[in-house]
């Protein structure tokens, strides 16, 4: 369903997407790992046409949404759903106000209709009787819950998550987890999400790929990267500072290291 090709992106002298490629097919959850800072949300960002890139494409269906004009790139964002960082819900409307605001922007539906498929999008999430609270009066995770409600508002074919946990106890991180597996298997939705968190990444992915120096470093199921090798995909699985392999080596030669052990030569990752 979505192809990446060669995305670069800049801001001023700072590289963030060095000619990445990734490929995510129709159906499947894509998670995409990586430390803090690395570029994943830019990536997100790009996929749903929020920003344009330096160079590359992002295809969709076999359209490049990155040579789109403006009315067409808005009817193709309609086929997105996304969870925001912090959820972005208004502070100022309620729950229900909150989901149906999409249904308000782009549809012709009458109040009534928004409303029954506002409750709808929050029975899904296992939100029920909290539709004339505001956000104010809910808890983080309630608030992530209520932001996916209004991601599935508009029966969306693609869903984004941005660090779906980050912020939530782990709990009610799992609770959220469990959320995105069940609506994967009952939607039939496609799903890239973007977390460092490997619990989370392990348990939702049907494949993971690691960011890494702005491009992809390693992609496979959760059990092949768990398997990998290389040595910078193992160190941030286990969460580990600089080791022996890395010590005072600069991230491209540790690269080369790898590449020269497992290939026999540095320019595969060159």
């Amino acid at each position: 369903m979505i192809e990446i090709k060669d995305l670069t992106k800049s801001f001023d002298e700072h590289l963030v997407l060095d000619r990445l490629s990734l490929t995510i097919k129709t159906g499947e959850t894509m998670v995409v790992i990586g430390r803090s800072g690395c570029g994943k949300s830019v990536l997100l960002k790009h996929i749903i046409g929020l920003m344009k890139p330096d160079h590359g494409s992002v295809v969709i269906d076999g359209i490049d949404i990155t040579t789109l004009p403006p009315r067409l790139l808005d009817k193709q964002r309609r086929r997105f759903g996304m969870l925001f960082q912090g959820a972005a819900l208004f502070d100022s409307m309620t729950v229900e106000e909150n989901v149906g605001f999409p249904l308000r922007e782009h549809t012709t539906m009458d109040r009534e209709a928004i409303r029954q498929r506002a409750l709808e999008c929050l029975s899904l999430v296992g939100l029920e009787g909290v539709d004339d609270l505001h956000p104010a009066e809910l808890s983080g995770g309630m608030r992530k819950r209520v932001g996916l409600a209004r991601a599935l508002a508009m029966n969306p074919e693609i869903i984004l998550y941005d660090e779906p946990t980050t912020g939530v106890d782990p709990i009610m991180g799992d609770v959220i987890n469990e959320l995105i597996v069940a609506l994967r298997d009952r939607l039939k939705v496609t799903s890239v999400a973007v977390t460092h968190d490997m619990r989370s990444a392990t348990k939702v992915a049907d494949r993971i790929a690691m960011l890494y120096n702005g491009t992809i470093l390693e992609a496979g199921t959760p059990d092949e990267l768990k398997a990998s090798p290389n040595p910078v995909v193992q160190q941030f699985i286990r969460g580990e500072g600089l080791g022996p392999i890395q010590e005072g080596l600069p991230d491209r030669r540790i690269l080369r290291t790898f590449a020269a052990r497992k290939f026999g030569s540095g320019e595969a990752l060159r």
